[in-house]
């Protein structure tokens, strides 16, 4: 029965990773075939996070009545038929509709995921492992995207990428045909004792210290790390003068790495403790942003056709993600392992409604950046949330050894 539940979240995470994540792309194809300027495009990041949020905090506290399994098949169903619409509407206004319903139905998909894997496992170990492995897999979806789009993407045609779509509403309907026949115990873990205490359960939960100083945590992570993945397709058809179809697939870089830095996370919380992981995670992250990142913007790039034009500085940078991967999953394994399991479905609500607000904020800013400072010079301002979210997760620390105590 595992096996089938397990096998459908990894399918379901995978499509929305592609979809979720091809905002980037999006961004860029919108500058140049919609003709709007970088402020606007990154609006699309506003239409895709703010309904992640609003939905998560309308529907986290009492999806467990409602059902994970339900709450899934209605999200596949819609972002099925947004994909269609984007396709045939081919407009700015038919992307905002595409990422709005995506937003939507992820919310949908990760409170009822990460609800999933507190029934499916004991332990903050197993927790950890299952939670990255799945985070990992997001990931390579994430990756897929980047050659997914430019497969279908001819800089003659201005619609050809729009082909896109009906395979992207394809692999939505098998993933919901896998999902409606695996077998699914949801257990009987609800929050409260009606739907109004269910809520009052989840705003209980924001005034906690642990809560408080994860949900910064998270709002930082996601600030850092939506604001490089969204804008580097940008930043290496800006900075590194690349041709269109290879500054996608050059962003596929900092995807794969995230992948396996998800995966390797699983095995490194074996040995070592979070805390000591997410230190020289995060130090060696700032260190790529200090001592790599002016030798990539500086780097001497003529003529490129393909991968093996571009100067080994230029795949340096996007490596930032081997060390970005396994702060997420592990801030949000160490919070839910803290929280009896009842309470995972409103956590997972804060969780999701804090790291959509992240990662709106921080695709603005770096857009705003980009047109304002310059493409070189806007990655330098991650080094900001970065040194906050170094201290705020030894404040973390703290709080969850009092909470086992």
């Amino acid at each position: 029965m595992k096996t089938g539940i397990r096998l459908s979240i990894y399918i379901n995470y995978f499509v929305f990773a592609i979809l979720l994540n091809s905002v980037g792309i999006v961004i860029l194809k919108s500058q140049k075939v919609y003709g709007v300027d970088e402020v606007q495009a990154s609006t699309l990041e506003l239409f895709k996070d703010l309904p992640i949020a609003l939905v998560s905090f309308l529907i986290a506290s009492f999806l467990p009545r409602i059902g994970y399994k339900n709450a899934m098949l209605a999200a596949l169903v819609l972002v099925t038929f947004a994909c269609l619409s984007m396709y045939f509407g081919n407009s700015f206004w038919s992307a905002k509709i595409l990422f709005a319903a995506v937003g939507v139905s992820f919310a949908l998909i990760k409170v009822s995921v990460y609800s999933v894997i507190g029934l499916l496992t004991n332990s903050q170990k197993e927790h950890n492992s299952l939670m990255s492995s799945i985070e990992g897999v997001f990931m390579f979806g994430i990756a897929l995207a980047y050659f997914l789009f430019p497969a279908f993407n001819n800089e003659n045609e201005p619609d050809s990428w729009l082909n896109v779509y009906p395979l992207l509403a394809t692999m939505s309907i098998i993933s919901l045909i896998i999902l409606f026949f695996a077998p699914f115990d949801e257990g009987n873990e609800i929050p409260g004792a009606d739907i109004k205490d269910d809520i009052k359960q989840m705003f209980g939960l924001i005034v906690q210290k642990l809560v408080l100083v994860f949900v910064f945590s998270a709002f930082l992570f996601v600030m850092i790390e939506q604001g490089i993945m969204t804008w580097l397709p940008t930043f290496n058809d800006r900075v590194l003068k690349l041709p269109e179809n290879i500054s996608i697939m050059m962003s596929s870089i900092l995807a794969v790495s995230l992948g396996i830095g998800r995966l390797l996370a699983g095995q490194l919380t074996k040995k070592y403790s979070w805390i000591q992981v997410l230190s020289v995670c995060l130090l060696a992250s700032m260190a790529l942003v200090v001592f790599v990142l002016p030798k990539t913007v500086t780097a001497q790039v003529d003529n490129i056709q393909s991968f093996t034009d571009i100067p080994l500085i230029g795949f340096a940078f996007p490596l930032v993600g081997l060390f970005l991967a396994p702060i997420y999953p592990m801030l949000n394994s160490v919070v839910l392992s803290a929280l009896p399991k009842k309470l995972h479905s409103p956590m997972t609500g804060l969780i999701v409604i804090f790291s959509a607000l992240g990662g709106t904020l921080g695709s603005r800013l770096i857009g705003w950046l980009f047109k304002n400072m310059g493409a070189d010079q806007a990655f330098y301002y991650t080094l900001i949330p970065m040194g906050f979210l170094f201290a705020a997760i030894f404040i973390l620390k703290r709080l969850t050894d009092k909470v086992s105590e």
